[in-house]
Parts: structure tokens; C-alpha cells; sequence
């Protein structure tokens, strides 16, 4: 099966390095994305152009793809699943949950001269980065690619209520499935509230598990394939 893998903020296709060899070796054919405006130099990259380069992968598996969003990214997951309910096979949320209709895409982080640039990791002390190493830090710092204004603060637009049909795996890294549903159940995911096929995952680690467990993560992506 196609595997799409979206990235979260800052990051290009080459997040999923070291996960696409072990897809591959369980079978699978990953297919990492660099999104508009995250490394292909695109600055005035909007969020529909971005969706539209998911959206050209969907069209462009020969079957029905999974599609995996991390973080931020798992909104753009979602977005696929609404405009092509039929066609996605199925979506992953890695570490994220899907904006509703009418929010901003990442409305969360500041804006500095038209894009919002990765701010340090101060924000993700904690369990969100505990796991990374100094040397996994600077990479993923390093590689960072301001996102564009018109991407972060992007409204979201949902239209298709058959996108409640795909099934949905949510993988809980820096929090645990039980925190996931209570949050749900609050009122704070009213997307996933609704969606007719959740099941999680707990893989205990931090925000980027495709860094610090790439090879269970990988397990996790293969086994929802599976499914």
C-alpha cells in the first residue's frame, strides 16, 4: 500500500528518512511529501496549495493510500479525507488533531515577517522532547523551514461529512491514549468526536517519534496499512 507521509511544521519530506526504509522492508511504498512553502522555497505557498500537493498524491497512488499527517500536519491528513473520503484508504494523526472547520491551520505560534519560524525548543520542553538527544535537537533545528504566513494562518474548510467514515488511527507519542480520549470527550476535537472509526495507539515517546523511534513507528504506519 502507498503510505503518504505529511510532516508537521518546519519540516520537509526528509523527516521520514529513517522511517521509509523500514515501511519499505515491511512491504509498503512510503511516499514522504515536501509540502509547498516547507522546502521547496515556495514563501508565498498558501494552505491550499499545500493541500493540493496532498491531494495530487491521493490522485496519483494506484489504490487507495493511507495518509499519515504528524502534529500540525494532521489537519492537512484530515483535509485528504474530506475532499477524497472515497479514495483515502485510511488516516494516521501522529501526535495531532485535526483543526475544525472555519479555524486557523496553526494559529498558535507568532508570525515574524511573513512566515512563522520554528521557535526553539523552548515550547517543547517536556514531554514533547525528553527523548531527543543534542544531536537529534540540532538536526531537526537545523532542517527547520519557516512556514508561510498564508499556510499557518490558512482557514480550514471542511465540506464532506463522509470524511466521519475513514477510519482513523490516532498514535498518542507525548501523551497517553487515555488523556486523547478524555480531551476528545471535552469537547476539544469535536472532528474526532464524530469520527465513526478511532482507534489509538500508544507509542511512548515524544512529538517526533519518526526521529526517536522511527522503526516503531514504522510497526505502528504498517499495522494501520494492515488494517
Amino acid at each position: 500500500m502507498d503510505i503518504l507521509l505529511i510532516a508537521g511544521l518546519w519540516l520537509d519530506g526528509s523527516a521520514w528518512d529513517d522511517v521509509v526504509p523500514e515501511l519499505t522492508a515491511l512491504g509498503h511504498r512510503p511516499v514522504p511529501l515536501t509540502l509547498p512553502g516547507q522546502g521547496d522555497g515556495n514563501a508565498s505557498a498558501t494552505l491550499g496549495d499545500q493541500l493540493a500537493a496532498v491531494l495530487a498524491a491521493v490522485d496519483a497512488a494506484p489504490g487507495k493510500p493511507l495518509v499519515v499527517g504528524h502534529s500540525a500536519a494532521a489537519t492537512l491528513a484530515w483535509l485528504a479525507a474530506d475532499a477524497r473520503p472515497g479514495k483515502v484508504a485510511g488516516v494516521v494523526l501522529v501526535g495531532g488533531f485535526p483543526a475544525a472547520d472555519g479555524q486557523a491551520y496553526a494559529g498558535h505560534f507568532p508570525v515574524e515577517e511573513g512566515a512563522v519560524p520554528f521557535p526553539g525548543w523552548g515550547p517543547f520542553e517536556g514531554a514533547d522532547s525528553a527523548d531527543l538527544d543534542q544531536e537529534a535537537r540540532d538536526r531537526i533545528a537545523s532542517a527547520a523551514v519557516p512556514v508561510p504566513e498564508a499556510v499557518a494562518r490558512g482557514v480550514v474548510q471542511l465540506t464532506d461529512e463522509r470524511r466521519y467514515d475513514v477510519p482513523v488511527v490516532l498514535v498518542c507519542p507525548e501523551f497517553t491514549p487515555a488523556q486523547a480520549q478524555e480531551w476528545i470527550a471535552a469537547g476539544e476535537s469535536p472532528e474526532l468526536a464524530r469520527a465513526a472509526h478511532l482507534d489509538y495507539v500508544d507509542l511512548d515517546t515524544g512529538h517526533w517519534p519518526m526521529t526517536s523511534r522511527p522503526r516503531d513507528l514504522a510497526r505502528v504506519l504498517a499495522e494501520a496499512a494492515g488494517s
